[in-house]
């Protein structure tokens, strides 16, 4: 099982090959490629925005949407064709090119992530031998566009909420660097594809387990940064309703809040991506050792168990937003500061360690 080689082809790929030249072939591919992120990107926010509702719904007793289709599964349609037709306002005084190109970017940021998320062994639209580092560099495009619409608007409580995020996601941003090293450290690859085939094996070859207790570690501290990382609660003091009305998209509507709106979720589920991707196997079947179950869970294809595995950590991030309290500035930075960066160093050197002295389970 170890040694699987998964081909890099498929279907669709093969098909246009064989009826195409090689030079028109890697175009269409790749516009292929590109419409089904586009697809995906498009899709995507619509589900988790139905499925937070139910969630917060189901934690405090009540129901949820109901009405608009079977069980509300219409309702997150109709309110992005709300958002669509509704008047785009940009207040007086506005940078106008700023305010029209901060909702952009974060949603760009989270376009360019999924082209190199590996869904399956054949569903990636490219492999970059540096994979990881291109993520950490792409996270950035959603500070610029948090701290742009902040300044654009003129606002001062959009400012104070931009000034506020850009804050939070830089600090944050460091935790989850140091922990992404830790599995390029741990996998001796920086492709995403390459750090998921080095889990194949049974459940205990993922690195959640199979970096002795470190692997856990990393993972919770993942979590916590991917969630501030967010802008989730309980680290959304950037949009606290209560001091700042509605943080940097104080002063959008229509189509520009939208857009924003998307980013959201979008970056929940490529968050939820990446923590799959780097401890939970990725798009490889869960195997626990018992010849039947294992051929049965086999038969399941890769892209499947991917995004169950990536709704469980999505339905963990609407956990925590529902469950605990906001903290408050200074409570939210001494967090990352003082507990989980020491915590990340002290895992990577630790790791280091594990990888130089062959402690890693084989």
């Amino acid at each position: 099982m170890n040694d699987i080689a998964f081909p890099t082809t498929n279907a669709i790929g093969d098909l246009v090959r064989a009826n195409f030249p090689a030079s028109s072939a890697y175009i269409i591919n790749g516009i292929l490629g590109i419409a089904a992120v586009l697809i995906t990107v498009a899709l995507i926010p619509v589900f988790l925005v139905w499925m937070e509702r139910k969630v917060a719904a189901h934690f405090q007793a009540r129901l949820g949407p109901m009405r608009v289709g079977f069980h509300g599964t219409l309702q997150s349609v109709a309110d992005g064709l709300k958002l669509l037709f509704k008047e785009v306002l940009k207040p007086a005084g506005a940078d106008s090119f700023g305010f029209f190109l901060a909702p952009i970017l974060p949603a760009t940021a989270s376009f360019l992530v999924m082209t190199i998320i590996p869904f399956d062994h054949h569903l990636q639209v490219t492999d970059l031998n540096g994979g990881v580092i291109y993520v950490i560099a792409i996270s950035g495009l959603s500070v610029f566009g948090i701290l742009l619409a902040g300044w654009s608007s003129n606002n001062k409580y959009s400012l104070l909420g931009a000034m506020r995020s850009g804050a939070q996601l830089i600090s944050y941003e460091i935790s989850l660097a140091i922990i992404m090293l830790l599995i390029v450290l741990v996998s001796g690859t920086a492709s995403l594809r390459e750090i998921v085939l080095s889990q194949q094996g049974t459940v205990l070859d993922w690195w959640i387990f199979k970096l002795p207790g470190l692997g856990l570690v990393a993972f919770i501290m993942y979590l916590i940064s991917s969630t501030a990382e967010l802008n989730r609660g309980p680290f959304d003091i950037s949009e606290a309703e209560s001091e700042l009305t509605g943080g940097f998209t104080t002063e959008y509507s229509g189509i520009s809040f939208s857009m924003f709106f998307l980013a959201e979720f979008v970056n929940m589920f490529v968050a939820g991506t990446l923590t799959t991707t780097f401890f939970l196997g990725g798009f490889l079947a869960p195997q626990i050792g018992l010849g039947t179950v294992d051929l049965l869970f086999d038969a399941v294809p890769g892209f499947v168990w991917f995004f169950l595995k990536t709704c469980f950590i999505i339905f963990l991030f609407m956990w925590f937003r529902w469950s605990f309290p906001r903290l408050r500035v200074d409570q939210l930075m001494e967090l990352e500061w003082k507990v989980l960066l020491p915590i990340n160093i002290i895992v990577l050197v630790l790791g280091a360690i594990f990888v130089a002295q062959g402690w890693i389970l084989p």
